[in-house]
Protein backbone atom coordinates (compact mmCIF):
# COMPACT_ATOMS: atom_id res chain seq x y z
CA UNK A 1 0.00 0.00 0.00
CA UNK A 2 3.05 2.29 -0.13
CA UNK A 3 2.02 5.46 -2.01
CA UNK A 4 -1.63 4.40 -2.10
CA UNK A 5 -4.19 7.21 -1.88
CA UNK A 6 -7.68 7.26 -0.51
CA UNK A 7 -10.56 8.32 -2.75
CA UNK A 8 -10.29 11.83 -1.27
CA UNK A 9 -6.60 12.07 -2.24
CA UNK A 10 -5.05 11.68 1.22
CA UNK A 11 -2.34 9.10 1.83
CA UNK A 12 -2.97 5.68 3.29
CA UNK A 13 -0.99 4.99 6.47
CA UNK A 14 -0.22 1.72 8.19
CA UNK A 15 -2.81 1.00 10.86
CA UNK A 16 -5.63 2.99 9.25
CA UNK A 17 -9.08 1.51 9.39
CA UNK A 18 -10.49 1.32 5.85
CA UNK A 19 -13.51 0.40 3.79
CA UNK A 20 -13.04 -0.59 0.16
CA UNK A 21 -15.27 -0.44 -2.87
CA UNK A 22 -16.26 -4.03 -3.63
CA UNK A 23 -15.95 -3.76 -7.42
CA UNK A 24 -12.68 -3.33 -9.32
CA UNK A 25 -12.80 -2.08 -12.92
CA UNK A 26 -10.30 -1.73 -15.75
CA UNK A 27 -10.42 2.08 -16.02
CA UNK A 28 -9.81 1.95 -19.79
CA UNK A 29 -12.95 0.70 -21.54
CA UNK A 30 -15.83 2.70 -23.04
CA UNK A 31 -17.96 2.38 -19.88
CA UNK A 32 -15.12 3.41 -17.55
CA UNK A 33 -14.16 6.44 -19.63
CA UNK A 34 -16.52 7.92 -22.22
CA UNK A 35 -19.82 6.61 -20.83
CA UNK A 36 -18.99 7.38 -17.22
CA UNK A 37 -20.63 4.12 -16.13
CA UNK A 38 -17.76 2.07 -14.64
CA UNK A 39 -20.15 -0.33 -12.90
CA UNK A 40 -20.88 -1.73 -16.39
CA UNK A 41 -17.20 -2.41 -17.15
CA UNK A 42 -16.93 -5.82 -18.90
CA UNK A 43 -13.83 -6.60 -16.79
CA UNK A 44 -15.38 -5.63 -13.46
CA UNK A 45 -14.82 -8.15 -10.68
CA UNK A 46 -15.97 -8.27 -7.07
CA UNK A 47 -14.21 -9.43 -3.93
CA UNK A 48 -15.60 -12.68 -2.61
CA UNK A 49 -17.47 -13.48 -5.83
CA UNK A 50 -15.29 -13.58 -8.94
CA UNK A 51 -11.95 -14.73 -7.49
CA UNK A 52 -11.31 -17.78 -5.38
CA UNK A 53 -8.63 -18.64 -2.86
CA UNK A 54 -6.77 -20.45 -5.64
CA UNK A 55 -6.44 -17.32 -7.79
CA UNK A 56 -3.15 -15.44 -7.24
CA UNK A 57 -2.27 -13.89 -4.89
CA UNK A 58 -4.85 -15.75 -2.77
CA UNK A 59 -6.75 -14.24 0.16
CA UNK A 60 -9.18 -12.64 -2.27
CA UNK A 61 -12.01 -12.51 0.28
CA UNK A 62 -14.12 -12.76 2.09
CA UNK A 63 -14.45 -15.46 4.81
CA UNK A 64 -10.97 -14.96 6.25
CA UNK A 65 -9.10 -12.81 8.75
CA UNK A 66 -7.15 -11.09 6.01
CA UNK A 67 -7.68 -9.99 2.41
CA UNK A 68 -5.16 -8.74 -0.13
CA UNK A 69 -6.47 -5.69 -1.98
CA UNK A 70 -5.78 -5.20 -5.65
CA UNK A 71 -3.85 -1.94 -6.36
CA UNK A 72 -6.80 -0.66 -8.41
CA UNK A 73 -9.18 -0.92 -5.46
CA UNK A 74 -10.77 2.34 -4.32
CA UNK A 75 -10.61 2.70 -0.56
CA UNK A 76 -12.02 5.02 2.10
CA UNK A 77 -10.67 5.83 5.54
CA UNK A 78 -13.22 5.33 8.33
CA UNK A 79 -13.26 6.48 11.97
CA UNK A 80 -11.39 4.34 14.47
CA UNK A 81 -14.15 4.64 17.05
CA UNK A 82 -16.93 3.30 14.81
CA UNK A 83 -18.24 -0.25 15.17
CA UNK A 84 -16.96 -1.81 11.90
CA UNK A 85 -19.96 -4.15 11.68
CA UNK A 86 -22.20 -1.14 10.98
CA UNK A 87 -20.22 -0.42 7.80
CA UNK A 88 -20.56 -3.91 6.33
CA UNK A 89 -23.62 -3.09 4.12
CA UNK A 90 -22.15 0.16 2.78
CA UNK A 91 -20.33 -1.17 -0.28
CA UNK A 92 -23.02 -3.73 -1.19
CA UNK A 93 -26.71 -3.06 -0.53
CA UNK A 94 -26.03 0.51 0.55
CA UNK A 95 -24.09 1.32 -2.60
CA UNK A 96 -26.69 -0.30 -4.88
CA UNK A 97 -29.43 1.75 -3.24
CA UNK A 98 -27.27 4.84 -3.66
CA UNK A 99 -26.92 4.01 -7.36
CA UNK A 100 -30.72 3.91 -7.67
CA UNK A 101 -31.04 7.20 -5.82
CA UNK A 102 -28.42 8.84 -8.05
CA UNK A 103 -30.37 7.77 -11.16
CA UNK A 104 -33.61 9.28 -9.86
CA UNK A 105 -33.22 11.19 -6.60
CA UNK A 106 -36.29 11.64 -4.40
CA UNK A 107 -37.39 15.26 -4.21
CA UNK A 108 -38.61 17.15 -1.19
CA UNK A 109 -42.25 16.39 -0.51
CA UNK A 110 -42.51 13.56 -3.04
CA UNK A 111 -44.37 10.37 -2.17
CA UNK A 112 -41.98 7.40 -2.31
CA UNK A 113 -42.74 3.69 -2.20
CA UNK A 114 -40.09 1.12 -1.23
CA UNK A 115 -40.90 -2.55 -1.83
CA UNK A 116 -38.83 -4.82 0.38
CA UNK A 117 -37.43 -4.20 3.90
CA UNK A 118 -34.14 -6.01 3.46
CA UNK A 119 -30.87 -4.04 3.65
CA UNK A 120 -31.32 -2.79 0.07
CA UNK A 121 -34.80 -1.42 0.69
CA UNK A 122 -33.91 -0.04 4.12
CA UNK A 123 -31.12 2.01 2.61
CA UNK A 124 -33.59 3.31 0.02
CA UNK A 125 -35.88 4.39 2.85
CA UNK A 126 -33.06 6.25 4.60
CA UNK A 127 -31.98 7.95 1.38
CA UNK A 128 -35.56 8.98 0.61
CA UNK A 129 -35.90 10.66 3.99
CA UNK A 130 -32.49 12.33 3.62
CA UNK A 131 -33.68 13.90 0.37
CA UNK A 132 -36.87 15.14 2.02
CA UNK A 133 -39.42 12.69 0.60
CA UNK A 134 -42.71 12.52 2.50
CA UNK A 135 -44.55 10.19 2.75
CA UNK A 136 -42.22 7.20 2.50
CA UNK A 137 -44.16 3.93 2.33
CA UNK A 138 -42.38 0.63 3.03
CA UNK A 139 -43.93 -2.72 2.11
CA UNK A 140 -42.63 -6.03 3.44
CA UNK A 141 -43.53 -9.26 5.14
CA UNK A 142 -41.35 -9.30 8.27
CA UNK A 143 -42.44 -7.11 11.15
CA UNK A 144 -38.96 -6.80 12.66
CA UNK A 145 -37.62 -5.47 9.37
CA UNK A 146 -40.52 -3.05 9.03
CA UNK A 147 -39.67 -1.77 12.50
CA UNK A 148 -36.10 -1.04 11.37
CA UNK A 149 -37.63 0.72 8.37
CA UNK A 150 -39.66 2.97 10.66
CA UNK A 151 -36.52 3.82 12.59
CA UNK A 152 -34.75 4.75 9.34
CA UNK A 153 -37.57 7.01 8.19
CA UNK A 154 -40.53 5.11 6.77
CA UNK A 155 -43.61 7.17 7.58
CA UNK A 156 -45.96 4.28 6.76
CA UNK A 157 -45.43 0.52 6.65
CA UNK A 158 -47.60 -2.19 5.11
CA UNK A 159 -47.20 -5.85 6.01
CA UNK A 160 -47.84 -7.81 2.83
CA UNK A 161 -48.79 -10.88 4.91
CA UNK A 162 -51.57 -8.95 6.60
CA UNK A 163 -52.87 -7.02 3.59
CA UNK A 164 -54.08 -7.90 0.11
CA UNK A 165 -52.76 -6.31 -3.06
CA UNK A 166 -56.07 -4.43 -3.39
CA UNK A 167 -55.80 -3.14 0.17
CA UNK A 168 -52.26 -1.91 -0.44
CA UNK A 169 -53.36 -0.17 -3.61
CA UNK A 170 -56.27 1.51 -1.83
CA UNK A 171 -53.94 2.67 0.93
CA UNK A 172 -51.37 4.17 -1.45
CA UNK A 173 -53.99 5.87 -3.59
CA UNK A 174 -55.75 7.20 -0.51
CA UNK A 175 -52.51 8.67 0.77
CA UNK A 176 -51.73 10.39 -2.55
CA UNK A 177 -55.13 11.84 -3.49
CA UNK A 178 -55.71 9.04 -5.97
CA UNK A 179 -52.56 9.70 -8.02
CA UNK A 180 -50.11 7.08 -6.81
CA UNK A 181 -46.56 7.66 -5.61
CA UNK A 182 -44.13 9.90 -7.47
CA UNK A 183 -41.33 7.40 -7.20
CA UNK A 184 -40.95 3.72 -6.30
CA UNK A 185 -37.92 1.53 -5.57
CA UNK A 186 -38.22 -2.25 -5.95
CA UNK A 187 -35.84 -4.13 -3.65
CA UNK A 188 -37.20 -7.69 -3.63
CA UNK A 189 -36.27 -9.41 -6.89
CA UNK A 190 -39.72 -10.91 -7.47
CA UNK A 191 -41.57 -10.31 -10.77
CA UNK A 192 -44.97 -10.17 -9.04
CA UNK A 193 -43.71 -7.38 -6.79
CA UNK A 194 -42.57 -5.40 -9.81
CA UNK A 195 -45.96 -5.69 -11.52
CA UNK A 196 -47.73 -4.56 -8.36
CA UNK A 197 -45.38 -1.65 -7.86
CA UNK A 198 -45.78 -0.29 -11.37
CA UNK A 199 -49.51 0.09 -10.73
CA UNK A 200 -48.85 2.20 -7.66
CA UNK A 201 -46.85 4.90 -9.47
CA UNK A 202 -48.62 8.02 -10.73
CA UNK A 203 -48.70 9.11 -14.37
CA UNK A 204 -45.38 10.77 -15.12
CA UNK A 205 -43.72 9.03 -12.18
CA UNK A 206 -40.64 6.81 -11.96
CA UNK A 207 -40.09 3.17 -11.05
CA UNK A 208 -36.63 1.77 -10.30
CA UNK A 209 -35.96 -1.96 -10.04
CA UNK A 210 -32.80 -2.83 -8.13
CA UNK A 211 -33.66 -6.14 -6.47
CA UNK A 212 -32.91 -8.61 -9.27
CA UNK A 213 -29.34 -9.66 -8.52
CA UNK A 214 -29.98 -13.04 -10.18
CA UNK A 215 -32.48 -14.23 -12.82
CA UNK A 216 -35.95 -14.58 -11.27
CA UNK A 217 -38.40 -14.76 -14.16
CA UNK A 218 -40.13 -12.38 -16.51
CA UNK A 219 -43.18 -10.12 -16.55
CA UNK A 220 -45.68 -9.16 -19.21
CA UNK A 221 -46.43 -5.47 -19.70
CA UNK A 222 -48.84 -3.71 -21.98
CA UNK A 223 -46.38 -1.18 -23.38
CA UNK A 224 -49.19 1.18 -24.42
CA UNK A 225 -51.24 1.28 -21.22
CA UNK A 226 -48.57 0.43 -18.63
CA UNK A 227 -45.80 2.68 -19.95
CA UNK A 228 -46.59 4.95 -22.91
CA UNK A 229 -49.92 6.47 -21.89
CA UNK A 230 -48.70 6.89 -18.34
CA UNK A 231 -45.42 8.52 -19.47
CA UNK A 232 -43.70 6.28 -16.92
CA UNK A 233 -39.95 6.22 -16.46
CA UNK A 234 -38.74 2.65 -15.82
CA UNK A 235 -35.15 2.09 -14.68
CA UNK A 236 -33.08 -1.02 -14.19
CA UNK A 237 -30.34 -0.63 -11.56
CA UNK A 238 -27.24 -2.82 -11.78
CA UNK A 239 -24.65 -3.00 -8.98
CA UNK A 240 -22.65 0.11 -8.03
CA UNK A 241 -19.31 1.88 -8.04
CA UNK A 242 -17.10 4.07 -5.88
CA UNK A 243 -19.29 7.18 -5.80
CA UNK A 244 -22.24 5.09 -4.66
CA UNK A 245 -20.18 3.52 -1.87
CA UNK A 246 -19.20 7.01 -0.75
CA UNK A 247 -22.87 8.04 -0.61
CA UNK A 248 -23.76 4.98 1.48
CA UNK A 249 -20.80 5.49 3.80
CA UNK A 250 -21.73 9.13 4.43
CA UNK A 251 -25.33 8.15 5.10
CA UNK A 252 -24.23 5.62 7.73
CA UNK A 253 -21.84 8.07 9.37
CA UNK A 254 -24.66 10.62 9.63
CA UNK A 255 -26.94 8.08 11.35
CA UNK A 256 -24.66 5.59 13.08
CA UNK A 257 -27.08 4.73 15.88
CA UNK A 258 -30.00 4.09 13.53
CA UNK A 259 -27.95 1.95 11.14
CA UNK A 260 -26.61 -0.12 14.02
CA UNK A 261 -30.09 -1.68 14.17
CA UNK A 262 -29.59 -3.01 10.63
CA UNK A 263 -27.03 -5.50 11.98
CA UNK A 264 -29.19 -7.90 13.95
CA UNK A 265 -26.84 -10.89 14.25
CA UNK A 266 -23.07 -11.31 14.63
CA UNK A 267 -21.05 -14.49 14.17
CA UNK A 268 -17.47 -15.64 14.50
CA UNK A 269 -15.61 -16.83 11.41
CA UNK A 270 -16.09 -20.45 12.42
CA UNK A 271 -19.86 -19.85 12.40
CA UNK A 272 -20.09 -18.74 8.75
CA UNK A 273 -22.46 -21.57 7.78
CA UNK A 274 -24.74 -20.71 10.68
CA UNK A 275 -24.76 -17.09 9.56
CA UNK A 276 -25.88 -18.12 6.09
CA UNK A 277 -28.75 -20.13 7.59
CA UNK A 278 -29.97 -17.04 9.44
CA UNK A 279 -29.85 -15.03 6.21
CA UNK A 280 -31.72 -17.64 4.16
CA UNK A 281 -34.47 -17.95 6.77
CA UNK A 282 -34.78 -14.14 6.94
CA UNK A 283 -34.21 -14.36 10.68
CA UNK A 284 -31.50 -11.74 10.32
CA UNK A 285 -31.88 -8.34 8.72
CA UNK A 286 -28.11 -8.20 8.29
CA UNK A 287 -25.81 -10.91 9.62
CA UNK A 288 -22.16 -9.98 10.07
CA UNK A 289 -19.16 -12.30 10.40
CA UNK A 290 -16.42 -10.96 12.67
CA UNK A 291 -13.23 -12.81 11.67
CA UNK A 292 -10.98 -11.24 14.29
CA UNK A 293 -12.80 -12.62 17.29
CA UNK A 294 -15.02 -15.69 17.49
CA UNK A 295 -18.42 -15.12 19.05
CA UNK A 296 -20.98 -17.57 20.28
CA UNK A 297 -24.11 -17.93 18.16
CA UNK A 298 -26.28 -16.60 20.96
CA UNK A 299 -24.26 -13.40 21.27
CA UNK A 300 -26.47 -11.25 19.09
CA UNK A 301 -27.21 -7.55 18.98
Amino acid sequence: MRGKKYVDGTSVREGDRVLWNRGVVCGRCYWCTKAGQPWLCPERWVYGIHRSLDDPPGLNGCYSQYVILDPKTDIFQVPDDLDPAVLVPASCSGATAAHAVSLRPPRKGEAVLVQGPGPLGLFAVAFARKFGADPVILVGGTESRLEVGRRLGATHTLNRKETTEEERRDFVLGLTDGRGVDLAYEAVGNPRVLVEGLKLVRRGGSYLSMGFGVPAGSVTLDVYSDLEVRDLALYGVWVSHTEHTRMALELILDRKDDFSHLVTHRFGLHEANEALKFVRSRTAVKAVILPQGPLRSDNFC
